[in-house]
């Protein structure tokens, strides 16, 4: 309240009007790739003046001063850059992070709910499913863990004297042909000893969250006012507190901390609880036993209770700290598994292993829980997208559901994949150990169909692309003015050129398959659901079915299921190879950097509401970056400002315009270029960048203009509906530039897709009109229209 009071008694006198009385800044924010301060502001000499390495605002030396020189900038913005491009490329090491991805797909489908009239009970139940399936997720890669140390290594290869002759390593814990050992050879020990691996890695995983966190996402917002409901049913993102979700991560991080913990303490007791039961055992380590199995049901009771109790607080800035049994929470369950442990390594002399550890259904338990919670999340999903039905709305309000169908498939596929590779380096061709669950090894089996099924949709996409160029070859012609009879006109004395129509036609026509994602996803999402269950049925029967039986089944089937276990596992392995080498090239090559924070520029602009441990959200950073640095400047000058956003950049700069108080939004203009706001947010998320949402932006700030190219397979129309669309968008920019040779252009023009807009002329056209509107004195107008001939 007093920040607010603040603001209010220091804002300029004619805050909020459509006049200004101080200078105009131009704010630049750079899109996905990144990019440096100087090629941002065309001069080599620049200064930081706020911020820090990670992400800063910099201005040319020569604009240091501005401020205190107004006569110099009467006729021209102060220009400043905002660069945020190591938040998300600038260390090597975050490449590593793709291993995480899991987790982050399923983080997005938290956040692809459809848009809803009003907050229900729907809505909520949407969110406590997304977040149960993210559990899910970390119990799945725990248990994965479980599997390859506890299982495979502890329990299976140290048990068998053959298999642990073929790795030294294991010989300290190991058994001989006789049965006997050293200490460690006991199977509770060895179980024990083994846990240290899933431990650890639940243990790494809280502490890159804890880290992550308050390196990227710890800055806290500009606090104000939250704003009433007007009736306009507009997006969240103007929330005070909708970039600040410490309270949440925080309680999420301790709930699925908790959950790994108790995984791997359930993995190391089941089995010696299981002994124990046995007629004529200790009774004191029957009754312990049976005391630790209740103590975890009560656990992970506790768990689900925390992940799905109340979600984030966003109409404020949420400051307060959970209840000390949820901060406690780990830490009980790290003490469960120490007694666990404990308990396990009790001497139990004729305790021997043989086959599998005993739990191994609880993969196909997973799995089950799973499908279920797909399912229930596209209930919901249906239901709330019923309530206000958008047909730009990806897969009809599905998009959630078939993004965390593939979440849950690659968790599935990678634990299946790494526990088959290690099974296979473990046993060999000897067939000396079981192996792991029936179930992995029928998930790695999925995954040469799938991929058939993907290369059969990546060929229709390409006869679609191949038949879509044909018919923009013609569209090509009409857009530069061609003739095949005719020389001059725009080509500048060349007749047209075949080859030249058919590249250009050929990029409009790769550009428009991003149109074509939501298909593609929701036929593999299907396809994914459908060879999941498949998998599932396969490892029941597999188990049900007698040896007999097995092995009077058809060679044929038997060896094709072999085959495809064989090949799935290995191109698993293959992949998390490829993983590991990019993530060292981009340790050490900066291109490969680029590259890699693209994905994340992409995957991680979204808060952490689902899963804790995905990667860190760069614009709960970014976005009050921006956002103090345009409340800061304006309400000491008392000028206005534009935002210049390309790219990603702009999804940013309508974030941080939405959090500015409604006085300080009416003193900011909005200029976009190869924005998917649109195109690929508003389809995606509708909930926050819907029709809706961003008709409210446009009225509520100065203006806003649009820019974009049908070779930009990124950028597209704001698509507003009614006469403010064609006062958002302007019409597609030819690219390239000039068809042929010309004397403006006496080299062939390039065809620049999502980059170099600021190469057009309307865009120097366009951003003028805005600043006309941001000097003293000038009233707010609607633009002008478009010259004729600007666009195709």
């Amino acid at each position: 309240m007093a920040h607010e009071k603040r603001r209010g008694d220091n804002a300029a006198p004619n805050a909020g009007t459509g006049t200004a009385t101080g200078p105009a800044l131009e704010l630049l924010v750079h899109g996905v790739g990144g990019t440096t301060p100087a090629a941002m502001l065309d001069d080599p000499r620049t200064a930081r003046i706020s911020g820090d390495a990670t992400a800063a605002v910099y201005r040319r030396a020569e604009d240091v001063d501005a401020e205190s020189r107004p006569g110099d900038y009467r006729d021209r913005p102060i220009r400043e850059a905002y660069v945020w491009c190591n938040l998300t490329s600038g260390n090597g090491s975050r490449a590593l992070w793709l291993l995480l991805l899991p987790f982050m797909v399923v983080n997005l489908a938290h956040w692809m709910r459809p848009n809803a009239l009003r907050v229900t009970r729907t809505v909520r139940l949407y969110g406590v499913i997304a977040r149960l399936t993210g559990l899910t997720l970390t119990v799945l890669l725990v248990a994965a863990a479980c599997e390859v140390a506890l299982d495979l290594t502890a329990w299976q290869c140290a048990g068998r004297a053959a298999c642990a002759a073929h790795h030294r390593w294991l010989g300290f814990m190991a058994v001989d042909a006789h049965g006997h050992g050293g200490w460690w050879s006991l199977p509770g020990r060895r179980l024990g000893l083994a846990a240290v691996v899933p431990a650890g890695l639940t243990a790494l995983l809280w502490y890159l969250s804890h880290r992550t966190w308050a390196a990227y996402e710890s800055q806290r917002p500009l606090e104000h006012q939250p704003e009433p409901d007007d009736g306009d049913h507009s997006t969240a993102l103007r929330r005070p507190g909708f970039w600040y979700g410490r309270r949440l991560v925080s309680r999420l991080r301790a709930a699925h901390t908790a959950a790994g913990l108790l995984t791997v303490a359930a993995a190391v007791g089941a089995s010696a609880a299981r002994y124990d039961r046995r007629p004529g055992g200790p009774v004191f380590l029957d009754v312990m036993g049976r005391v630790l199995v209740a103590a975890l049901l009560a656990g992970a009771l506790l768990v689900v209770g925390v992940v799905v109790s109340r979600g984030r607080s966003e109409n404020r800035v949420d400051h307060d700290v959970d209840h000390a049994v949820v901060r406690a929470l780990p830490y009980g369950a790290l003490a469960l598994l120490a007694l666990t442990m404990v308990y396990a390594g009790w001497s139990r002399p004729h305790w021997h292993t043989s086959g599998r550890l005993p739990g191994n259904a609880a993969f196909g338990c997973v799995a089950l829980v799973q499908g279920a919670l797909v399912v229930a999340l596209a209930v919901a999903a249906r239901a709330v997208y019923r309530t206000a039905p958008d047909r730009r709305t990806v897969l009809r309000g599905f998009g959630g559901p078939a993004t965390a169908v593939l979440a849950c498939a690659l968790g599935g596929v990678m634990t299946g994949g790494v526990a088959q590779r290690v099974a296979d380096w473990l046993d060999g061709t000897d067939h000396l150990i079981a192996g792991p669950p029936p179930l992995l090894s029928w998930q790695a089996s999925v995954i040469p169909p799938l991929l058939a099924v993907l290369a059969l949709l990546a060929a229709v996409l390409v006869v679609r692309t191949v038949r879509r160029t044909r018919r923009q070859e013609a569209q090509v012609r009409v857009d530069y003015g061609l003739h095949d009879d005719a020389r001059g006109g725009s080509t500048g004395g060349e007749p047209p050129d075949a080859a030249r129509t058919r590249r250009i036609a050929s990029t409009r026509a790769r550009a428009a398959l991003t149109d074509r994602a939501p298909t593609a996803i929701g036929i593999t999402a299907a396809v994914t659901l459908l060879l999941g269950g498949l998998a599932v049925v396969g490892a029941w029967a597999t188990g049900q079915v007698p040896d007999t039986a097995a092995d009077a089944a058809a060679p044929v089937v038997d060896g094709a299921a072999d085959t495809a276990q064989a090949l799935g596992s290995w191109l698993i392995g293959i992949g998390f190879i490829l993983l590991v080498t990019l993530g060292r090239r981009a340790y050490r090559d900066p291109s490969a950097r680029r590259t890699v924070g693209i994905l994340w520029d992409v995957g991680t602009f979204w808060p952490r509401a689902a899963h804790p441990f995905a990667p860190p959200c760069y614009a709960e950073r970014a976005v009050p970056d921006l956002t103090w640095r345009m409340d800061t400047w304006t309400r000491n000058t008392g000028g206005r400002l534009i935002l210049s956003g390309h790219s990603q950049g702009s999804v940013l700069a309508a974030a941080a315009a939405w959090q500015l108080p409604p006085s300080l939004r009416k003193r900011v203009g909005l200029l976009t270029y190869g924005c998917p706001l649109e195109r690929l947010y508003g389809r995606w998320f509708p909930a926050q960048f819907g029709p809706t949402s961003l008709t409210t932006l446009h009225r509520q700030v100065d203006c806003w203009r649009n820019l974009y190219r049908l070779t930009d397979p990124i950028g597209g129309p704001i698509r507003l509906p009614g006469a403010a669309g064609p006062q958002v968008d302007h019409p597609p920019l030819l690219d390239p530039l000039a068809y042929g040779r010309t004397e403006q252009h006496p080299l062939p023009a390039p065809i620049l897709g999502h980059g170099d807009y600021q190469a057009d002329p309307a865009f120097d056209r366009e951003r003028d009109r805005l600043l006309a509107r941001l000097k003293p004195g000038v009233p707010a107008q609607a633009a002008p229209a478009d010259p004729p001939g600007t666009a195709g």
